[in-house]
């Protein structure tokens, strides 16, 4: 398994991924991406908005403000219940996440702030050894000014969520579209969150990518769902809330009686699916179902899909149960009527939130970077390669002349030219036709397409499979369907 630490490095060293502002000696829970890494979260982003939104009949998109009106986080409850928990070396005086530090050297998880002052009183900071002040709350997030004077009434947030901007559009939404009950709301956008002490790369930043739906159901039709049979035959990996053991089972022995509705239960398992779509290893996926002190303020019922990284079994993806949460609270601190009218019933209904599918940008392209890294022996000598979806791959195709001679280049670029217009293409023709295979393993390049001297006879190229190393010769006439076939 590739460490947290590895992978940091194989990033910026392959062009993944840079720590932001490093000229200056870097600024923690910042990362800037490189010219590989862009494409990779590009691409992340458009297979989840296409599995989400544009497959689906159910879900339209927005992409809202990251700052909106202070009221918000009020009524949201983020201005009074948004926290982490905070400890301050007494010595050196450097703050850490009380939960994590206990989590780390005790093995225990807990959030309830009583039981983390007792447990914390005989862990020492990992810094200098000094002893650990009061645990105090600590809201995450970051305070702005709006207009040219700082003062009380101009200051506002930047959003720690995107899910609010959501709830603040759901009247614009079943106003101005078709859109019926059950229906999402699907949006991807930046967030900020004042990490305590931001870690482990990618995985806990300060400003990251969400990428979420609000998925709203009729109160009384929670079980209703159309899609459930699609998923109920799912396999998981479960750790149920209470249960110490992990089990495989099916969705459908899960709901009802751990998962309380069956919209709930589908939305999981259609999550669980994409993840097992991109190809990540099913051994290292599991559900895992919040136990009640650990549910955030506005959760009926979370389950986690987690992932098995080198530093611990942790959330990759949260899919919540909200209820009527945020559209009843924002109703009662706008005074706006924020229920769905049914035209055939003539019914004012406040919907439920049935399901908030919500993951991170950046921690998918580190578990996946972290999954699809491999290191292999061939001929004596270490290959590293990235064996990712191909649809995710940076480059979907390298081009290389077999050497630079006797027209072979200038044919390589008439094969370059024409397959850079559908597939994002590189080209190379420097260094032995080894050397390049190799380069393009370790960034996860799926095909590279080599034109030897026997291309210029016939119009064929030789064409190498990424994982198998396998080679087949193919007309370069056919080339754009092979590869399209194989996307």
């Amino acid at each position: 398994m590739v460490s947290v630490e590895e992978m940091f490095t194989f990033c910026k060293r392959k062009g993944f991924v840079y720590p932001s502002s490093e000229i200056y000696g870097g600024f923690a829970g910042f990362y800037d991406y490189g010219p590989l890494g862009v494409e990779l979260k590009n691409n992340i982003k458009r297979l989840w908005w296409k599995y989400m939104v544009l497959d689906r009949e159910d879900i339209v998109g927005i992409d809202g403000s990251i700052i909106c009106h202070p009221k918000v986080w009020k009524a949201s409850g983020h201005y009074d219940n948004f926290v982490d928990y905070v400890t301050k070396c007494k010595k050196c005086g450097k703050s850490y996440r009380a939960d994590h530090l206990i989590e780390e050297k005790k093995g225990i998880t807990t959030t309830n702030l009583k039981e983390m002052q007792d447990l914390i009183k005989d862990i020492k900071c990992p810094s200098c050894g000094g002893e650990l002040g009061e645990i105090k709350e600590f809201n995450l997030m970051f305070k702005t000014y709006v207009g040219p004077v700082e003062s009380k009434e101009t200051e506002a947030y930047l959003r720690p969520e995107t899910a609010q901007i959501i709830f603040l559009n759901f009247k614009n939404i079943i106003n101005t579209t078709r859109v019926k009950l059950p229906f999402g709301i699907a949006q991807i956008g930046k967030v900020f969150r004042n990490e305590i002490s931001p870690r482990n790369f990618l995985f806990r930043m300060r400003e990251f990518e969400q990428m979420e739906v609000e998925f709203f159901a009729h109160p009384k039709k929670l079980n209703e769902c159309k899609d459930y049979d699609e998923i109920k035959d799912l396999e998981v990996n479960a750790l149920i809330a209470g249960e110490k053991e992990m089990k495989t089972a099916k969705i459908s022995d899960l709901y009802p009686d751990h998962i309380k509705t069956k919209w709930h239960a589908f939305w999981i398992g259609y999550r669980y699916k994409w993840y097992l779509d991109l190809g990540l290893n099913p051994e290292k996926l599991r559900i895992r179902q919040h136990d009640k002190e650990e549910l955030s303020h506005y959760s009926e019922d979370t389950w986690d899909i987690e992932y098995k990284y080198d530093f611990g079994w942790k959330e990759l993806e949260g899919v919540a149960d909200r209820t009527d949460f945020d559209l009843s609270k924002h109703m009662e601190a706008s005074g706006e009527d924020l229920r769905y009218f049914n035209e055939e019933t003539k019914e004012r209904i406040l919907p439920n939130v049935a399901a908030e599918p919500s993951v991170g940008v950046d921690r998918v392209f580190l578990t996946v970077l972290m999954d699809s890294y491999h290191e292999e022996e061939v001929k004596g000598e270490k290959r590293v390669v990235l064996k990712l979806n191909p649809k995710l791959a940076p480059y979907k195709v390298a081009v290389f002349p077999l050497v630079k001679k006797d027209g072979l280049a200038e044919k390589a670029k008439e094969v370059y030219s024409m397959l850079k217009k559908e597939f994002h293409t590189f080209y190379d023709e420097s260094g032995s036709i080894g050397r390049r295979y190799r380069r393009m393993d370790e960034i996860g390049t799926p095909w590279c397409v080599t034109i030897d001297y026997d291309t210029l006879n016939d119009d064929t190229v030789t064409i190498r499979d990424r994982d198998s190393m396998e080679q087949v010769r193919v007309k370069i006439s056919e080339l754009k369907d092979w590869i399209r076939v194989r996307l």
